[in-house]
């Protein structure tokens, strides 16, 4: 059985076509792009809440309390980076050390 050249250059081409979109599907990236401010990293409730393994109410709570400072923008709240890190570090239990 032949194939005419013709037809199977096209039938390549159509094929490669479909590489080169899977290709596309798969290298764009899945992770979402995250807002800043001046070049700080923001993050959402739903970023920090996994972050600091705590509930949307423990975040409101050191938002109240003043304990975490935010930002709204566009009805959501949204935490800078360096805020985060410094009350991690104010706030963060430290382990007992073993006797």
């Amino acid at each position: 059985m032949f194939i005419e050249k013709e037809y199977l250059e096209a039938w390549m081409k159509r094929i490669m076509e479909r590489f080169d979109s899977l290709e596309n599907r798969i290298t764009k990236p899945t992770e979402k792009e995250r807002p800043r401010i001046n070049g700080e990293l923001l993050f959402d409730n739903q970023d920090l809440c996994f972050m600091l393994n705590c509930s949307k109410r423990s975040l409101q709570r050191y938002r109240v309390s003043g304990l975490l400072p935010c930002k709204r923008i566009s009805q959501k709240t949204y935490y800078l980076e360096s805020d985060v890190s410094r009350f991690i570090q104010e706030n963060l239990k430290k382990p007992k050390e073993k006797t």
